[in-house]
């Protein structure tokens, strides 16, 4: 099969090569995928730099998590009705060296979910990560109609989901973004307030938006350089739901966030609760076949140019996902 590969970390276009690979067979209670799409996420170029302590732990590497296809065969265990379903993957690559950016991947049954006919495979590279985290923060958020949530960087793929996840839940949503082109994104997805914190004080605007209250809660994608921030966006008994950050160690204040009592929890989408993976399987499934997301794609390449999708994605320009096309 053709595949994007590397046998070693660095910049992606010194290392990142397309080529032939064996074409895998699925085993017991797995299934083989044809794939059409794969999904480009953060996590895919930061492994394949090495950062954040991301240690190469396989001779030969197939990146990526997230994509989408057909199952064309299926291993001892797992009904033959499931040939020929058209679906989405999840964790493909999450501790295993053969992800998506692959015309073929085997992995567990329950990792490929049935992706409705509406949806196209581009949007279906969508979801493993960026609509799962999303769905995922907002479930521990708890947010629900009559909340205040800060979502900073709701331009970005997965606070563009977690914006529309928390509306649909009734909550009144704050986000933040570094550019007016993001600022319409983030509004089209449903934001009722929209913050440009390169222009203007996080804090300041927060207080100003909130009659002085501060938000019920933020979903965090970068505790390194937001928390800081914290005592004059949160009110008393809020919490921080931490998907992301920026680097190895965050500073707190500490003493502000104990005299408001404030909860912090971090979760990491690879590694969530068996309970927790099938709730959110289930509630995006029923969104995405009543066709309640909206889903962008910024960026369509073939799987020849991985390389260059992963250099789009570290230069954080494009606005929407970035699918490689591999059929």
């Amino acid at each position: 099969m053709h595949a994007a590969f590397y046998t070693r970390q660095g910049p992606a276009a010194e290392v990142i090569r397309v080529g032939d690979q064996p074409k895998p067979a699925p085993g017991p209670g797995e299934v083989l995928v044809r794939l059409h799409t794969s999904g480009v996420n953060p996590s895919d170029w930061k492994t394949r730099r090495g950062g954040g302590n991301r240690q190469l732990f396989a001779p030969l590497i197939i990146p990526h998590s997230d994509g989408a296809g057909v199952v064309e065969a299926v291993g001892e265990g797992v009904p033959a009705a499931r040939i020929g379903e058209r679906v989405w993957t999840w964790n493909a690559q999450w501790q295993r060296a053969f992800g998506t950016a692959a015309e073929y991947i085997a992995l567990p049954s329950a990792q490929a979910v049935p992706l409705p006919a509406h949806l196209g495979f581009a949007e279906g590279a969508c979801l493993g990560i960026p609509a799962f985290t999303a769905m995922q923060a907002v479930r521990l958020a708890q947010c629900a109609a009559g909340m205040r949530a800060l979502i900073p960087g709701g331009a970005g793929s997965v606070g563009h989901y977690a914006i529309q996840l928390a509306k649909l839940r009734g909550a009144e949503v704050i986000t933040t973004v570094s550019s007016a082109r993001k600022a319409e994104h983030a509004a089209n997805a449903g934001a009722d307030h929209v913050i440009n914190y390169r222009e203007d004080d996080v804090g300041e605007r927060v207080q100003a938006i909130t009659g002085g209250a501060g938000v019920d809660v933020v979903l965090e994608v970068d505790l390194t350089n937001n928390a800081t921030a914290y005592p004059r966006i949160l009110r008393p008994g809020a919490r921080v739901v931490v998907y992301g950050t920026s680097g190895l160690e965050a500073l707190l204040p500490s003493v502000a966030l104990m005299q408001k009592s404030i909860g912090l929890q971090f979760f990491m989408i690879y590694d969530i609760p068996a309970h927790d993976r099938q709730e959110c399987v289930m509630e995006l499934g029923r969104l995405l076949e009543e066709n309640r997301l909206r889903h962008t794609i910024g960026q369509v390449l073939p799987l020849e140019r991985t390389a260059q999708a992963h250099e789009l994605l570290e230069q954080g320009d494009v606005i929407g996902n970035v699918v490689l096309a591999i059929t």
